[in-house]
């Protein structure tokens, strides 16, 4: 599916690949769980009560937040043994292991120790030292994403290879094809999946919007819902499961199979034309969020670090309350090492009060100090004491910088100051800016980590905006 949208779809699409892998995964635990309970016969109950005990073994070590990976391949594979002696089909058994085995974002905490560590081995490397770095490293990455980063290749490359080499194979000697188009099983499975997704998705879409129970990812429009929709039908490893698990007899198996693989080119063809008309008759011709910078820098207005003139600029989009922001990193540090006087930092706020509540005045504080010479000196402090920044905390800050504090609080209520923090944020959102730090470089939105390494090697790659910079 995500191949034929890369084809046929909008340039840029992240948006709507996003929204179509969600009702993947969701389309996909209900196929498994229709498989675990339909076509399961003869259970027995001893393996089912030991598959039952596995499940709660995963529930409790995610409880005890237990950061090691061995308890969990351990449960899981006894998981699986039990489901198949009980008589389960084993899918539903990955599909439960997949719940219950944590994921959660990384918290800077274990970040920073994994850094202490490091820093031990640097000072002192030998086996234990590098041992414990590398279990440092570990238990700061949840459980299920370093699973899913070491089954990725295997289940790409051999398993899901190697399913389908099983279970897709027709033999269409004599008259095997004509027989399956005749078959009434071959066009009930490919009305299932171009009509029905086609009209299941849009219906389901239309009556969420319409019931207030969500809204369309930012940058996707109606025309394409239709063309995702419509690209959905396209069926492949739970539609041939299902086909050799329903189907006894070998020739509506075979009808099943070619219907799937019909399916799969009539999708195709039905999401085409939908995208051609989304993009024809309603201009949608993105389904992402914007990357421009908007507006460009402004070295009259915008907060710039290092040489004005640079060729090469970097901005970030933060919140003096997140703790994952370039200060935060060291990011700015390195880059101004490896590119000196060719790069310069620019700084725009994006306070996600929602989520850091301080975020919004702490911005103020930075503006206020700005406007006595001391922006990037309230910024580097705002970084250090993210875990105090109540009002009384910023106005010892101010006194420690030797501000004005008269003028100081006069300027924490001026309403100039905090539309200039929504205006920033305005145009964070305007670019495509959904989360803090977000980093623009030569005015494109950055995706993907935000290392220094890494952002050193995206402005080596990129063409410095001339134009922009002599604009600004």
């Amino acid at each position: 599916m995500l191949g034929v949208l890369a084809l046929v779809g909008p340039a840029m699409s992240n948006q709507l690949r996003v929204f179509l892998l969600t009702l993947s995964v969701v389309d996909d635990f209900l196929a498994v769980t229709i498989i675990g309970v339909v076509y399961s016969d003869e259970v027995r109950v001893g393996p089912l009560a030991l598959a039952g005990a596995c499940l709660v073994v995963l529930w409790l070590l995610g409880r005890t937040r237990e950061w090691r990976s061995g308890p969990y391949v351990v449960a899981v594979v006894v998981l699986w043994g039990a489901t198949v002696q009980a008589g389960v089909h084993p899918s539903l058994a990955g599909m439960l292991a997949g719940l219950l085995v944590p994921a959660a974002a990384t918290e800077r905490t274990a970040v920073l120790h994994a850094k202490s560590l490091f820093r031990d081995y640097w000072q002192s490397p030998d086996a234990g030292a590098a041992r414990t770095v590398r279990l440092g490293l570990a238990r700061s990455i949840s459980v299920n994403q370093r699973l899913h980063e070491a089954l990725r290749a295997p289940v790409s490359l051999v398993v899901v290879p190697v399913f389908a080499l099983a279970n897709a194979g027709i033999d269409l000697r004599g008259d095997a094809l004509g027989a399956a188009f005749g078959s009434v099983v071959l066009w009930g499975v490919v009305a299932g999946l171009v009509v029905g997704k086609l009209v299941g998705i849009c219906l389901g879409t239309w009556a969420a919007l319409r019931m207030r129970l969500g809204g369309l990812p930012d940058g996707v429009g109606p025309g394409s819902v239709v063309g995702g929709a419509a690209l959905s039908g396209i069926g492949f490893t739970v539609s041939l499961l299902i086909v050799d698990l329903a189907f006894d007899d070998e020739a509506a198996a075979q009808a099943a199979t070619v219907g799937v693989l019909v399916a799969m080119v009539a999708s195709s063809l039905v999401g085409w034309a939908a995208f051609r008309v989304a993009r024809v008759r309603f201009g949608e011709t993105s389904a992402d969020l914007p990357v421009t910078l908007t507006p460009p820098v402004d070295v009259g207005r915008d907060h710039v670090h290092g040489n004005p003139e640079a060729p090469f600029t970097v901005v970030e989009y933060l919140d003096f309350q997140c703790p994952f922001c370039a200060r935060a990193t060291g990011t700015w540090a390195d880059l101004r090492d490896h590119f000196g006087d060719r790069i310069r930092y620019v700084v725009r706020h994006l306070p996600l009060e929602d989520v850091h509540p301080q975020a919004f005045v702490a911005a103020l504080a930075a503006e206020a100090a700005h406007r006595q010479g001391r922006f990037w000196e309230m910024h580097d402090v705002l970084f250090a004491n993210q875990a105090r920044l109540e009002l009384e905390d910023l106005r010892g800050y101010a006194a420690e910088l030797g501000l004005d504090l008269e003028r100081f609080d006069a300027d924490l209520a001026d309403p100039e100051l905090a539309e200039r923090v929504r205006s920033d944020a305005e145009s964070g959102g305007a670019g495509g800016a959904r989360g803090t730090p977000t980093f623009f470089l030569n005015g494109v939105r950055h995706r993907g980590p935000h290392d220094a390494r890494t952002l050193v090697a995206a402005l080596e790659a990129s063409t410095p905006d001339v134009s922009a910079r002599r604009r600004s």
